[in-house]
């Protein structure tokens, strides 16, 4: 079962801030009345070697987690909560804060051939890792299971409490998955972030990385990892990420 997503926290102009999870949700979620535990760990071995904003985490060596607690309230709706957010980097180790999440879909969407949803999280960040103490993010999903091959679209917008929609910021992600069997697969993601929608950034000031991805569903675990690799001056050249998740009750 794969639920989840990237949140790449937008800043002002053309920094990008760090970022905890790197995901394409799916749509699916917990089972009803069902709680499930996700570690997401992320590690860059080549990065920015300039933070994003002053007194920020310098994203060259740094090693980012947080474990993500999620529970299925309906067939429809899972609430998460995401705790505690920790990095490990040239400044030493610190707790970056924490975030709640909820999540809409339409039901059994991991059965469906086209599925969809929507996802809320509201984030409360250290001074370190976001200039801005509240963000949120608003993840439309949209996808299709065409068998083997999966499609999946999150146009992302994120934003601060205090900008409203003139400070939303377009940070779309996507997937394209082919599985192998029912326990693997292998996929390539994209990411990016243009920017606000009042100034959008193009070109080399633009984020984006492509990633390499592998899959393992287990029978009481499910895996995934990958490394990502940036092609613009304002994305890190090299990362790393690694995702393991498994229901608790």
């Amino acid at each position: 079962m794969w639920w989840a997503a990237i949140a790449l926290v937008g800043a002002p102009a053309v920094s990008f801030a760090q970022t905890d999870e790197i995901q394409v949700y799916d749509a699916a979620i917990a089972d009803k009345g069902k709680f499930n535990l996700m570690l997401h760990t992320n590690f860059t071995p080549d990065g920015l070697k300039t933070p994003a904003f002053a007194g920020g985490i310098e994203p060259d060596k740094s090693f980012n987690s947080v474990f993500e607690t999620a529970y299925g309230v309906t067939e429809w709706f899972e609430a998460g909560l995401y705790m505690p957010l920790y990095s490990f980097s040239r400044s030493g180790a610190t707790f970056n804060g924490y975030k709640f999440r909820a999540l809409f879909v339409k039901p059994h969407a991991e059965e469906q051939k086209f599925f969809y949803g929507m996802n809320f999280e509201f984030s409360f960040n250290q001074k370190q890792w976001n200039p801005r103490h509240h963000t949120s993010e608003i993840r439309p999903i949209i996808g299709w299971h065409l068998k083997p091959v999966d499609i999946i679209v999150n146009p992302i917008m994120d934003n601060s409490y205090l900008h409203g929609i003139k400070g939303l910021d377009f940070a779309p992600c996507a997937r394209v998955a082919y599985n192998l069997n029912e326990i693997w697969a292998v996929s390539v993601e994209q990411y990016a972030d243009f920017g606000t929608l009042r100034d959008f950034q193009t070109g080399n000031q633009q984020f984006q990385e492509t990633w390499a991805v592998v899959d393992h569903k287990g029978k009481t675990y499910s895996i995934e990892t990958g490394i990502g690799f940036g092609l613009t001056s304002v994305s890190d050249k090299v990362t790393l990420k690694f995702m393991i998740n498994r229901d608790l009750n």
